[in-house]
């Protein structure tokens, strides 16, 4: 049974646009920085999960595109590039703490935005929208996923 995520990206740094135009329209997830986001990308995703591609920490943030988990987690190279916004010294390469995973797309969206979601009653439990939630990678349920569909529909 596939599993379902939201992903949460600063459009100005890997936009949906960038997705698409990207080679074979992947991108490598890079830059994550949290140790629970990191577990999910390590322990929980499979080639062909579905991802809900989110905007965030933008003027209109919300669901830009659907995507899929195309690759296994193999060790962020930004982390050892010390001209990264990402780099870590204290994470060598014999002992990477950071994971990286590649993302394919499926589709451009229309946006969804942050305040339609919030208004979804099916999307109540959604953890994207609990109050202090900053994770930049949620799993989502079957339910909320299809949910997500209906109001791209």
């Amino acid at each position: 049974m596939p599993g379902y995520w939201l992903m949460k990206s600063e459009p100005d740094e890997a936009s949906i646009d960038h997705l698409a135009q990207a080679p074979q329209q992947t991108l490598p997830w890079t830059g994550v920085r949290n140790y629970q986001a990191r577990n999910c990308m390590r322990d929980a995703m499979a080639v062909g999960d579905g991802v809900l591609f989110y905007h965030s920490s933008c003027p209109l943030p919300g669901v830009a595109g659907l995507a899929r988990i195309s690759g296994r987690p193999r060790p962020d190279t930004t982390q050892f590039d010390p001209r990264s916004p990402y780099f870590d010294a204290k994470s060598p390469p014999e002992a990477p703490r950071w994971l990286e995973i590649d993302v394919t797309l499926v589709r451009k969206t229309r946006l969804l935005p942050l305040a339609e979601m919030k208004a979804a009653p099916a999307l109540a439990g959604m953890l994207l929208l609990r109050r202090g939630n900053r994770l930049s990678i949620t799993p989502v349920t079957a339910a909320e996923w299809q949910a997500v569909l209906a109001l791209l529909a």
